[in-house]
């Protein structure tokens, strides 16, 4: 009776088996059928999104076309200006120069053609970028009129001067840097600034160097040489700053520049190759030494006659 029990149990199991893999069948035979009529069902409303989305990545498209085009209206002509043809781009390449003076959207207009003509006028420059634009190849130069007590003695020169005052809270700091730049072909400019950083402080000055850009005037006043030339200065002429007072001498060719290191940076930007160089005072005050240089070539433009 056991044995007969026991078969008709396995015999039961294997029923129930056979029953759930045939319901199991029967089930993903209609989840396959069910699933194309439902996917069939819902692509009318999938297309209809994918419409709206490409609706709206075309809609900013569209008002960036807009917005260039306006900009394209407002920009003016393109001219035979140093910043050639380039329009409102800077000439670094980083930010783009909207100016904010008269004379800054007339060269940018075009209506002047180099910077001697602005200077000729005595037009006053208030943004560094009319330099910038009318002349892309300018060279600076640092003068170093910093300096450090060596470990041997004597100064270890450096970029910039530190300068200190006292506070409630302590001791603040201030460095002050002095730049020049120049065409080396008769135009030069010397700009001082301060700035609690070494670099903000070199950018300032370099920028206010643009601003006092003045014409110098060249010629050959050497009796050695008379040979009207533009290596060298008209005439004997003399600058102040300080007490440090500067006499420039014309050379003839092939002397150079008999001076000293600083002074060279600046005589070297002016365009000038030949000259003597006579000083008299404190000339270790470097800021002092270079700013009575740059009022002697200011000088030169007082007498009488063209540049």
């Amino acid at each position: 009776m056991t044995k007969e029990k026991a078969d008709e149990k396995k015999a039961e199991e294997k029923k129930t088996e056979e029953k759930t893999e045939k319901n199991v069948e029967e089930k993903t035979k209609k989840k396959a059928v069910e699933k194309p009529a439902a996917e069939k069902e819902d692509k009318p409303g999938a297309e209809e999104q994918k419409k709206e989305k490409a609706a709206v990545k075309e809609a900013p498209a569209d008002k960036e076309k807009e917005q260039t085009t306006d900009k394209e209206k407002e920009q003016p002509a393109e001219s035979g200006v140093g910043f050639r043809g380039r329009g409102r781009e800077s000439l670094d390449g980083a930010e783009a120069w909207l100016p904010k003076t008269k004379l800054g959207s007339d060269v940018l207009a075009g209506k002047y053609k180099n910077l001697e003509e602005v200077l000729e006028k005595g037009e006053l420059i208030l943004e560094s970028e009319i330099v910038s634009a009318m002349l892309p190849d300018m060279m600076h130069e640092i003068i170093y009129i910093g300096g450090s007590p060596g470990k041997g003695g004597g100064i270890r020169r450096t970029a910039t001067k530190m300068t200190s005052r006292m506070h409630k809270s302590g001791r603040r700091f201030k460095l002050t840097a002095l730049s020049v730049v120049g065409n080396g072909a008769g135009i030069v400019g010397i700009g001082a600034a301060s700035s609690k950083e070494h670099r903000s402080a070199i950018e300032k000055s370099m920028k206010n160097a643009k601003l006092n850009v003045i014409r110098v005037r060249g010629g050959c006043g050497s009796w050695e040489c008379g040979c009207d030339g533009g290596h060298s200065i008209p005439f004997k002429v003399g600058g102040r700053s300080g007490s440090v007072s500067v006499t420039l001498i014309p050379a003839p060719k092939g002397v150079g520049k008999v001076a000293s290191e600083e002074t060279r940076k600046i005589l070297k930007l002016a365009g000038i190759d030949d000259v003597w160089v006579k000083t008299q005072g404190k000339t270790s005050t470097r800021n002092n030494l270079a700013l009575s240089v740059f009022d002697a070539l200011k000088n030169l433009n007082r007498g009488k006659g063209a540049l």
